[in-house]
């Protein structure tokens, strides 16, 4: 046994090799640029933020960036690099200038392995530093230089230019969605005022921080005006808008947080906190924080996150010495959020009417809302339209990210996807048939409608999103009229009810095959018409096609493939054009005739539909929740 484990067993990587091998380790997922968090935008990022650290070191006001089809280029105005040590940089491990806190405070950045990990996973990066008169240039192929050079002069303003080509054997095909660069380019301008980015000759700026980013991304009437405070490490903007659930923007020395962390743990907890002190009312804390819509930004010496990828804040204290972020943000919030209220008594009165208002609601459903729990913890101990997981999101175990539940029509649908799904990360939600349309209702009924609180305890969802037991809720209907409708009408329930569902990213439709394509030797599985065409002309003449009308007809054995490793799932996404109270009611609401007469401009006829339903399954990077309605009225 031991001849086995000698010393030629005991392998040492190069650091581009490791990287390579285990991208996770460094940027998260791969993706293929149809999700924000994907792989690509890491790489993005991580080049970015050191543009970004030097701005706010004082140094540089303008970046300019540019997207083409696979390659982006990053120009800032900053110090740029010390020439003698841009090869390090660029390509040696546990090297920056951020281990140096005299020259980086309150820094973003991987120390010394981000852009090491854009190089490495790259097909093509160069990276050049322009200091006093003089310039150096190195090229590199998956980490490995190509091509150095040393210019004497040069006429360039001080600084660092960076280009890369994300590697396709390594990301495999994937394509940049404009709109996630540009909300992470305008969630910078908004953190670093003063900074203009320009992308694509588009400029971004902002003069008043994050009250323009609330603005540019609440779409409903507020309640009152944004309140805005500003400390020397903090600033916050809060406003409550007129839907259910929490809505944070938060961000740690410029890098947006999207899972939260101990700053936005902190802000919740002392917000409420501060509210009940300057009313001197003992509050629930669920009656002030209901539809609130806030964004804060802190500053912090040697921030510990909880991943690679830097989404979550770990740090329990501000920085070496410092005050723990509890305290801070208490003591922060306590004066200025205090002084503001008493400054501006009209905010104040509207503030506690909007609280109070969420009181009376939570009151005159209190009754059924006990009776609605007890019968959902009787049911789940004998639920047969939930098929559990062992693993769930939030627990402290590697597959906690993959855990996923699938929300399906009917038992035809559910035996197939539960026979084949993986049982330790996959979860079956069956329902009845055609759910509810909430459209209007109040959250009274999310506790009448049994199937809707089955689901709403199956989730765990009802206080907030913080214990929310899955990653990716997927609504895995039939690819028909009947599918999508159902499909609308489960949307229209998260979007009214548990919007931060959507906002967080954890919605999303399930893709299967329209038509398999066979003969005796091989099997293809086509989602549009393409790729159907694609497989006849591979397959040879007169191949076997079935198409498949319903998730039912696809057998266990084959549904395997739709929801393994290559997966398709479409994210459903809220952005910032999405007007949802105005789409919900021109089509969900009671103005038939309106919609009558959208339904016969925008009418059919069957083979066109077929069509377009067959196309709309095609690996369309998201789904838009006007382009979802839209397609169900079509149907």
């Amino acid at each position: 046994m031991t001849a086995n484990y000698s010393e030629d067993s005991i392998k040492t990587l190069e650091w581009q090799e490791h990287i390579r091998r285990r991208p996770g380790m460094y940027i998260g997922k791969l993706g293929d640029g149809s999700a924000p968090d994907d792989g690509i935008y890491v790489l993005f990022k991580e080049v970015f933020d050191n543009s970004i650290d030097e701005h706010m070191m004082g140094y540089g006001k303008v970046i300019d960036v540019t997207q083409t089809e696979k390659s982006i280029t990053i120009r800032d105005y900053g110090r740029g690099v010390p020439l003698g040590k841009l090869v390090d940089v660029a390509s040696k491990m546990n090297t920056g200038a951020k281990y140096d806190s005299k020259a980086f405070k309150k820094s973003v950045g991987l120390n010394g392995v981000g852009i090491k990990a854009v190089n490495a996973l790259s097909s093509f990066f160069k990276i050049q530093a322009f200091r006093d008169g003089q310039a150096k240039c190195v090229e590199f192929s998956a980490g490995i230089i190509t091509e150095e050079k040393v210019l004497d002069t040069t006429n360039q303003k001080n600084g660092t230019f960076v280009e890369f080509i994300p590697d396709e054997s390594v990301f495999g095909v994937y394509a940049y969605q404009s709109e996630f660069l540009e909300t992470m380019l305008r969630n910078y301008t908004y953190l670093n005022t003063g900074l203009t980015i320009v992308f694509n000759g588009q400029k971004f700026f902002s003069a008043n921080g994050l009250v323009d980013l609330l603005n540019e991304n609440i779409s409903e009437e507020v309640a009152y005006p944004i309140i805005h405070i500003k400390g020397e490490d903090i600033e916050v903007a809060i406003t409550h808008g007129s839907r259910y659930g929490e809505e944070y923007y938060s961000f740690v020395n410029g890098q947006n947080t999207s899972h939260g962390g101990t700053h936005l743990a902190a802000f919740r907890e002392v917000l409420v906190k501060t509210i009940r002190e300057f009313y001197k009312k003992d509050f629930d804390a669920s009656d002030v924080r209901s539809s609130i819509v806030a964004a804060v930004s802190i500053k912090v010496e040697e921030p510990v996150f909880e991943s690679q990828t830097k989404t979550k804040l770990g740090s329990k204290d501000m920085g070496p010495g410092a005050a723990s972020i509890r305290n801070y943000i208490g003591d922060f919030l306590k004066v200025a959020l205090d002084n503001f209220l008493h400054r501006n008594p009209d905010t104040a009165d509207a503030l506690l009417r909007r609280i109070l208002d969420s009181e009376k609601e939570r009151k005159a459903i209190s009754g059924i809302q006990k009776l609605a729990r007890e019968r959902a913890k009787k049911a789940n101990l004998h639920n047969r339209k939930l098929r559990d997981c062992r693993v769930h999101f939030g627990d402290k175990h590697d597959l906690a990210e993959a855990s996923t539940l699938f929300i399906t029509e009917g038992d035809s649908a559910s035996g197939s996807i539960t026979k084949s799904r993986d049982v330790n990360t996959q979860g079956v939600f069956s329902l009845k048939g055609k759910p509810l349309n909430t459209y209007g209702l109040t959250k009274k009924v999310v506790y009448e409608n049994e199937e809707f609180n089955l689901l709403q305890a199956a989730l765990n969802i009802e206080v907030d999103m913080e214990d929310l037991r899955y990653s990716k809720v997927v609504i895995a209907t039939d690819a028909d009229v009947d599918g999508m409708h159902i499909r609308l009408l489960l949307i229209t329930f998260f979007l009214q009810f548990f919007p931060d569902l959507l906002r967080q990213g954890h919605l999303y439709i399930l893709q299967t095959p329209l038509f398999r394509v066979r003969n005796k030797k091989k099997t293809l599985y086509c989602y549009n018409s393409d790729e159907r065409e694609k497989a006849i002309k591979e397959l040879g003449p007169n191949p076997e096609i079935t198409r498949f009308k319903g998730l039912g007809e696809i057998s266990p054995d084959e549904f395997s493939h739709f929801i393994g490793k290559d997966i398709r799932l479409d994210p459903v996404r809220i952005t910032k054009d999405d007007v949802i109270q105005d789409l919900l009611t021109f089509y969900m609401g009671k103005n038939t005739p309106e919609r009558q007469e959208f339904i016969i401009d925008n009418l059919r006829i069957e083979e066109d539909l077929l069509e377009e339903m067959e196309n709309d399954a095609d690996g369309a990077n998201a789904v838009g929740v006007e382009e979802e309605v839209e397609h169900a009225v079509e149907a």
